[in-house]
């Protein structure tokens, strides 16, 4: 009290001391915060100097508003620019600060990011451990960074002696480093084991899901702590141990048996109503659980108060026991479709009462499952085609990803991200080209101003492409090629030795899922510009890679494939007359494949083992066209037979995506006639018996000689 009353005589360099102090005590979203925070909107052009500003943003990050956020944003980059030597803990504070409010600012975290690697020498255990937390809160990958970071982690492995240290080393060393580093990671742990406290045991089970661990020794181990420890944790560190165990699959029903009691506990006397929502989705992953009376109360008092993020967990928990009944063949009971009819009611409430385009984009961020795609995007579509004009600059990248994420093919939204796009390139961050471009090349939906749009996009990415991030400029490069679009200048800097080697170095940081992800795409690069540009003279140089992948794959014909197989022989004689599952050269899967000579009659197939394709047999002109493959006879024709499911079609329309129409252009290229079975023509009411389907077929495949 004494220090409100004093609050407007405080200096700057006090007030920043004052509301650290708050923080200490944590006073997170304290009035008297907001005051503070007051204080510093007014005065925040007089502040130049990065620890005094650093230090108020963290503090007051919990009160301030999106335009305040964006404010502070602005001076932390123009203090970093125009301060000569910036210290390693101011840089630090402003990342902490984009944590807070869980935004990932490019722009800022890249001078930050200078920062540190101008100063990684000094940089101790326990900062770096710090900053690569922030990072991967943010999602924010920098292989420069990471790489010094994993060099210098592992030279200080020996020193971690003591269970406070070397649980946050296991934390984000385990992330970024490879098998080996992990099995030495996974030993040590098991050895001081016995001495994590529930804090850091807690934070043990959470990087062993993340990294999906597979040791049993290691999972029974803290596994038992956990079951020591569960008295000491709060509500949300319970669901978080709830949700960490589900995914390792961790056998102990007397472990969960006392995490439902816990939970359900907790959820009695918590209010908060964020809270409330997490401890309802975590009892509703574990197994054996059913929805009882406290659970129907408490969500129903509630769901009035929730924002759509939150809603959408409350739907997949009541959908989770929906299933769990199904499983059991019980039916489900009345209070689950009363409790998800109130949930739905009180989304599209919210959705209709919006009229803050940013604050719905904050809500719609974290909402995904089957209940946002069955219930909510039909309403949510038409929310935002309702707040077009509210699309800028500064959030359509916010926009683009939400598109990409719902697959939906909404004209209106891609024309406005064009039109801004154009107008505002030079405001763009560099690395929010991929963003812009991959809804229009994953949609396969090409603006009005088509060619503008992606020239103005690929003439500002051409101006950094050192800055890109080596896995960012093959998605890049990845995503013009669906589109069509093979910029020279961006071909020839992925496909050069010392790129690729930079790249190397870089996935060997990254996780798993997003490692096999990069070169899969590098795959399908090389192959787009080996097929679509030979000119480039880029070489083909994936067929190990491919081979590789051909082994790990499991192979087999679905039930419908199987029938489709059955009537392809009946139409051309035989079933040795269609080759099921059949891998081109440049190592492209096709169901079907059949031969038909310059009369229109089919030619049988010597075997039916999958073999690789001999890329030998691939013959190309001078002028860079495809001439064809030796071993057919003159005027032959193969026909790929391809099955399309729907998420070979964008979610609201029968429009197909990208990657399925350039494989269609790559297929045509290799000198198949490209036969496309949509589900929805041969699920149809018009095709309900055999003849229907064999005559579809008869017309799909003879038409197209």
């Amino acid at each position: 009290m004494e220090g409100w009353r004093r609050l407007n005589g405080l200096s700057l360099p006090l007030l920043s001391k004052f509301a650290r102090c708050l923080h200490e005590q944590q006073m997170y979203c304290s009035p008297l915060l907001g005051h503070i925070a007051d204080i510093v909107n007014k005065n925040l052009d007089s502040i130049q100097d990065t620890r005094i500003l650093s230090v108020l943003m963290v503090r007051i990050s919990e009160v301030i508003s999106q335009n305040f956020r964006d404010r502070l944003i602005q001076k932390a980059q123009f203090v970093l620019e125009t301060t000569e030597l910036v210290p390693l803990n101011h840089a630090r504070r402003f990342v902490q600060f984009l944590r807070n409010v869980r935004l990932q600012h490019r722009p800022l975290l890249d001078k930050c990011n200078k920062v540190f690697l101008q100063n990684l020498d000094q940089i101790d255990l326990g900062h770096l451990i710090i900053i690569l937390e922030h990072y991967h809160s943010l999602q924010f990958n920098n292989s420069e960074f990471r790489l010094a970071a994993k060099q210098k982690l592992m030279e200080m492995m020996d020193d971690c002696n003591n269970p406070l240290s070397f649980s946050r080393l296991f934390v984000v060393l385990s992330r970024i480093a490879g098998p080996e580093i992990r099995k030495q990671l996974v030993e040590t742990a098991l050895l001081m084991a016995d001495e994590f406290d529930h804090h850091q045991t807690l934070a043990m089970v959470e990087s062993m899901q993340e990294t999906e661990c597979r040791s049993s020794q290691l999972i029974q181990k803290i596994t038992s702590l956990l079951h020591q420890y569960l008295d000491l944790y709060r509500p949300p560190e319970l669901a978080r141990v709830a949700f960490s165990l589900v995914m390792l699959r961790c056998p102990n029903p007397e472990l969960y048996s006392k995490l439902q009691r816990l939970l359900t506990s907790c959820l009695q006397i918590t209010v908060i109503p964020v809270d409330i929502c997490m401890l309802i989705r975590a009892l509703s992953v574990l197994p054996n659980s059913y929805i009882d009376e406290v659970i129907v109360t408490r969500m129903d008092a509630v769901i009035p108060q929730c924002n759509l993020s939150n809603l959408n967990s409350l739907a997949a928990a009541v959908i989770k026991w929906v299933r769990h009944d199904q499983s059991r063949q019980q039916s489900p009971s009345r209070q689950h479709g009363k409790l998800l009819q109130k949930v739905n009611n009180c989304a599209f409430q919210r959705l209709q009462k919006a009229n803050d385009l940013d604050l719905l984009l904050e809500e719609l961020r974290y909402t995904s499952g089957d209940w946002t795609e069955e219930m909510l995007f039909e309403e949510t579509m038409a929310v935002l085609q309702r707040l077009l004009d509210q699309i800028t600059w500064a959030n359509v990248l916010e926009v683009s990803s939400f598109l990409i994420k719902t697959s939906y093919l909404c004209t209106p939204l891609l024309d406005r991200i064009a039109a801004v796009t154009i107008q505002h390139i030079d405001k763009v961050y560099n690395s929010g080209i991929y963003n812009l471009l991959l809804p229009f090349a994953f949609l396969n939906y090409d603006p009005p101003q088509s060619e503008e749009f992606f020239e103005a996009c690929i003439r500002h990415a051409s101006c950094y492409l050192g800055c890109f991030e080596p896995h960012l400029l093959v998605l890049l490069g990845f995503t013009l090629a669906v589109a069509e679009y093979f910029p020279e200048n961006v071909i020839k800097a992925i496909f050069n030795v010392k790129f690729l080697a930079k790249l190397d170095a870089q996935l060997e940081t990254l996780p798993d899922t997003l490692n096999r992800r990069i070169r899969l795409r590098l795959m399908e690069l090389n192959r787009a510009v080996c097929l679509e540009c030979p000119e480039l003279q880029i070489p083909w140089f994936h067929e190990y890679y491919c081979q590789q992948m051909q082994q790990k794959s499991n192979v087999s014909l679905s039930a419908l494939q199987q029938q489709i197989h059955r009537l392809l022989g009946e139409i051309l004689g035989g079933r040795h007359f269609a080759k099921v599952s059949v891998l081109t050269p440049y190592s492209y899967g096709i169901d079907f494949e059949c031969i038909l000579d310059k009369n229109k009659k089919p030619l049988p197939h010597t075997d039916q083992i999958v073999v690789m394709a001999d890329l030998k047999r691939v013959h190309w002109g001078q002028d860079g066209q495809f001439l064809g493959r030796k071993g057919l006879p003159p005027g032959a024709q193969r026909i790929a037979v391809e099955f399309l499911d729907s998420k070979a079609f964008c979610k609201n329309s029968n429009h197909l995506k990208g990657e399925i129409a350039m494989k269609k252009r790559h297929l045509e290229i290799l000198g198949y006639q490209v036969v496309q079975i949509p589900h929805f023509e041969w699920n149809s009411m018009e095709l309900s018996s055999k003849d229907a389907w064999i005559e579809y077929l008869k017309n799909k495949i003879f038409e197209k000689v």
